[in-house]
């Protein structure tokens, strides 16, 4: 007769399950990615060719292409230093298996919907919430973490902490972490308080895969329509000729709207689903460090800013919570994942996750007050 599951092992299994099924629509987003930017290029390729085109014009062509070539190279970097990840792993006997996609090579229509997923839009440009090198880092901790919590049976959560060491989140891992919870205490009260703290923690990120998934589903429908619409752009661009002076107004402001078609389409490229990406961020954290007037050591605030997106909109209810967490983050099999960020169990305390809780409570303000 089988055991029947606990709540945190039902939890964790669904977890999975989401992000099996994120991972699926992820791929499917970027095959439609794939043909939108082929019909982009083909577009631009007849733009270019139209002469004595007005400056503002030419302006706004210039944008599209350069948030396109952008798009298109960040992908490139996703795809590669992804494989070369992987080809590290494969290397150390580490398994990465699992993603529900292709992971031995990752192919350019996965790297595609991962891109557009996560956003890759250069810093300051505000169609994008993070970063391109942040985007860039959520997007690998997203597949590290997918191949890792599907596919990682019998790593230590060290392993799976350090594949998302650093401020690209740790939420995806809470899954994973999950297992070695439940096998982790022999006091049934601390057990029973770990425990809680994950449930809470898994149904948080369960929910947000099923609105991601939602997102992407809605993203990807709306790629297919903007390039149904590109489709048939070109189609009549390409009977006005080349030469802008020679086209009559009908044609020019026609025109126009395909290269407002073109920007509309490259925005729905880089614009991060949101849902997926980091909680809190290192701009957060330099934000709490201003309110406190204090910089911390770039290893515990690293360890704070993982922490704190673990920990994203988790209350902890008393100080057993805190003590057991703290045990539990000081285990050995813990100790690659704090080596990795230049600290040792002898640098942690409870002022660590206090510290984690302040910042959060900030971000909590500043969210709100936006």
């Amino acid at each position: 007769m089988s055991k029947e599951k606990s709540d945190l092992e039902c939890r964790q299994e669904e977890s999975k399950i989401k992000i099996a099924e994120a991972n699926t629509f992820i791929e499917e987003l970027g095959k439609r990615d794939n043909e939108l930017s082929e019909i982009l290029n083909a577009i631009q390729n007849r733009v270019e060719k139209i002469r004595n085109s007005p400056i503002e014009r030419n302006q706004q062509y210039e944008k599209v292409k350069k948030i396109h070539s952008y798009w298109n190279q960040k992908v490139l970097n996703i795809q590669t230093k992804y494989e070369k990840s992987m080809n590290t792993n494969a290397k150390t006997g580490a398994s990465a298996v699992g993603l529900g996609v292709g992971v031995a090579a990752l192919g350019p229509s996965v790297a595609m919907g991962i891109a557009t997923t996560f956003g890759v839009a250069s810093t300051g440009t505000a169609i994008s919430a993070l970063s391109g090198a942040a985007a860039t880092n959520a997007a690998l901790a997203w597949l590290g973490g997918g191949a890792l919590v599907a596919g990682g049976g019998g790593m230590g959560a060290g392993t799976v902490f350090l594949a998302l060491a650093g401020p690209a989140g740790l939420a995806i891992a809470a899954a994973a972490f999950a297992t070695f919870v439940s096998s982790w205490f022999s006091s049934k009260k601390r057990k029973e308080h770990l425990e809680n703290i994950f449930i809470r923690i898994l149904d948080r990120d369960i929910e947000s895969y099923n609105s991601a998934i939602s997102k992407i589903k809605k993203r990807t429908e709306e790629i297919q329509d903007i390039t149904e619409r590109l489709e048939e752009a070109l189609r009549i661009i390409k009977t006005f000729g080349e030469n802008y002076d020679e086209m009559n107004e009908i044609q020019r402001e026609y025109l126009g709207k395909g290269v407002n078609l073109m920007l509309e389409a490259t925005v729905k490229l880089v614009d991060p689903i949101g849902y997926l990406l980091p909680r809190y961020s290192e701009p957060d954290f330099k934000k709490y460090e201003g309110l406190k007037g204090k910089i911390f050591e770039e290893n515990i605030k690293n360890l704070i800013i993982s922490l704190a997106n673990l920990l994203y909109g988790i209350k902890l209810d008393d100080k057993d919570d805190r003590e057991y967490l703290l045990d539990w983050l000081k285990d050995k099999d813990n100790k690659e994942f704090l080596n990795s960020l230049g600290v040792t169990k002898d640098d942690l305390d409870l002022s660590i996750i206090e510290t984690t809780e302040d910042a959060l409570s900030y971000k909590y303000y500043e969210t709100m007050k936006a």
